[in-house]
């Protein structure tokens, strides 16, 4: 029953057709109990039938056809048939998928062929107060098939409105979804960029003031600059790779980094310069690949801070600490800290985005993020993450 109601839903005319054999087959009844007045009435019902077959694919001809086939009726003087239903039909179609002098004309021609019908075939056995009930009672009809059409175009137009409102929602979704990804990926490769660029510049510069006092440090150095730029090349290849599908066969992305990675972290930035303690409270468990991801950059951004912004003889200290619910990240400074505007205003660095891309982050997983100079001199970030569903749950 379904599919038949699909290809009737697919195929209008077809239904219409049907609809129009059955018109015709009533009044093929009327031809064989012999009621049938001439030829013409033959015609009219054959005409009328058409009109029901075509009324969706031509509305406006088959409102034409119907309006000649009453005149035809009314100048034979053929009595009202079966067939005359189609102008009910016709009415109603046109009202509904019609254009806007169709349906205006369906509206005001049904009131003139009531009242010639009643001038025709009742005026001269009927009093002028009866004629007019008559055409009162014949056009009532006419007005409720019309209004019907009304309701029903009325109503295909809101849904027509809903459809493209549901449309214009879902690009709207889809273009923010983009612009979050954007905004994902620029801060991870403001992340990269500036915690890796920034040891690179450290290194480089020792590696110029020690070259010839002492070519094996500065040596290192430059062993140093060649391991972080592959270590930048590699982070920034796999944060591209999330703007573009995998070719992998597995179609899997490289983990990103967490908790974990931290210890190679620090050894990197010792490497570049600046003295760092860690030290780990609680018990370590899994975290959500999202919650790993924040605690690695945050640590990254605050010691890319600390080295931009601390002077040549600061020292750093960071702390990890676990609790039932949350990780605890406390990293201290004793440099010379960030200008006040870098933490009253917004977090802006003035060469990127700075702590706004750190409260950002943090913000995203439901974490809360302290950012403040501390009393003796430095500055303090304190960042408490969620645990969240664990990866291996």
């Amino acid at each position: 029953m379904q599919c038949l109601y699909d290809f009737f839903r697919r195929h209008p005319t077809v239904a219409d057709s049907l609809w129009g054999l059955v018109l015709l087959g009533f009044s093929a009844l009327q031809v064989a109990s012999g009621h049938v007045q001439c030829l013409a009435e033959v015609l009219a019902a054959c005409a009328l039938s058409l009109t029901v077959a075509l009324r969706r694919r031509a509305p406006e001809k088959m409102l034409l056809l119907a309006i000649a086939t009453w005149i035809g009726q009314l100048v034979m003087d053929l009595k009202p048939f079966p067939g005359d239903v189609a102008m009910f039909v016709t009415v109603c179609t046109v009202a509904s998928a019609g254009a806007p002098w169709a349906r205006r004309l369906a509206l005001l021609g049904p009131l003139g062929a009531a009242a010639l019908s009643a001038w025709r075939w009742s005026f001269s056995t009927q009093a002028p107060w009866s004629c007019l009930v008559t055409v009162v009672i014949t056009y009532v009809p006419f007005i409720l098939a019309w209004m019907s059409g009304c309701l029903l175009r009325v109503r295909r137009a809101y849904y027509a409105q809903l459809e493209e409102r549901a449309d214009r929602l879902q690009r709207v979704r889809a273009a923010a979804a983009a612009a979050a990804a954007r905004t994902r990926i620029a801060s991870e490769l403001h992340d990269i960029v500036a915690h890796n660029v920034a040891a690179m510049v450290v290194q480089a510069s020792g590696a110029a003031h020690v070259l010839e006092a002492s070519p094996n440090q500065s040596k290192q150095a430059l062993s140093a600059i060649s391991q972080t730029g592959r270590l930048t090349l590699a982070e920034m290849r796999q944060t591209l790779g999330l703007l573009r599908e995998s070719n992998d066969s597995d179609g899997e992305y490289t983990p990103q980094p967490g908790i974990d990675q931290l210890g190679d972290l620090i050894d990197q930035v010792r490497d570049a310069g600046l003295p760092v303690d860690f030290t780990v409270d609680g018990t370590p468990r899994p975290l959500a690949s999202g919650i790993e991801l924040t605690a690695y950059r945050t640590v990254q951004e605050a010691l890319t801070n600390t080295r931009k912004h601390g002077g040549p003889h600061a020292h750093a200290t960071v702390h990890i600490a676990y609790t039932n619910s949350e990780v605890h990240i406390l990293i201290d400074d004793d440099g010379y800290g960030v200008r006040r505007e870098a933490y009253e205003e917004g977090g802006a660095d003035g060469f990127g985005r700075g702590l706004i891309g750190m409260r950002e982050r943090i913000a995203l997983v439901g974490g809360t993020l302290a950012a403040e100079p501390r009393p003796n001199g430095g500055f303090r970030i304190n960042a408490t993450l969620p645990f969240g569903p664990s990866a291996g749950a």
